[in-house]
């Protein structure tokens, strides 16, 4: 299987994180937002401005580095939003892929609504709301991971 890239940029992201806040107004308000880091940071804090949401809370779940995927690990629990069953709560992330990170968030908060601004086939059934779906082989370059340089053609790849 050969492996495809779908670069967002940031004006992309920006206004894929607005069209998923639309989708999630008819559903607030939430009593807070958790963004699972690091990349459901921006997307959170977009979607936390159009909702008119001020709460803010993180959870950290490690899976892998750049190179290398290990045994997923929380390395920080949603502290605010760890009360309860995280009903009211909304859950946000860039994306979900395989749903190992998905899985974890949501054993931590069972009802919270799930967000993700990208979806890939095996996750998608985790999350409630998203915005794009691309296909388990597109490997997704977020703004953040990325610098602007010369890439050859698609043709002299193959």
């Amino acid at each position: 299987m050969s492996q495809k890239y779908f670069t967002v940029g940031w004006e992309q992201l920006h206004r894929d994180s607005k069209a998923l806040a639309w989708r999630l107004a008819e559903k607030a308000p939430f009593r807070g937002i958790v963004a699972i880091t690091r990349g459901g940071l921006i997307p959170a804090a977009i979607i936390a401005r159009e909702l008119a949401c001020r709460l803010v809370e993180t959870v950290c779940v490690v899976t892998y580095d750049e190179q290398v995927k290990g045994e997923p690990r929380v390395t920080k629990p949603p502290i605010a939003a760890g009360d309860g069953d995280g009903e009211g709560w909304l859950l946000v992330d860039d994306l979900v892929d395989t749903g190992t990170t998905a899985r974890i968030v949501r054993a931590l908060l069972p009802k919270a609504h799930f967000a993700t601004v990208y979806a890939k086939p095996q996750g998608r059934t985790l999350v409630d709301s998203f915005i794009t779906e691309v296909s388990q082989d597109t490997w997704i370059l977020f703004p953040w991971d990325t610098e602007a340089q010369f890439i050859a053609p698609i043709i002299k790849g193959r």
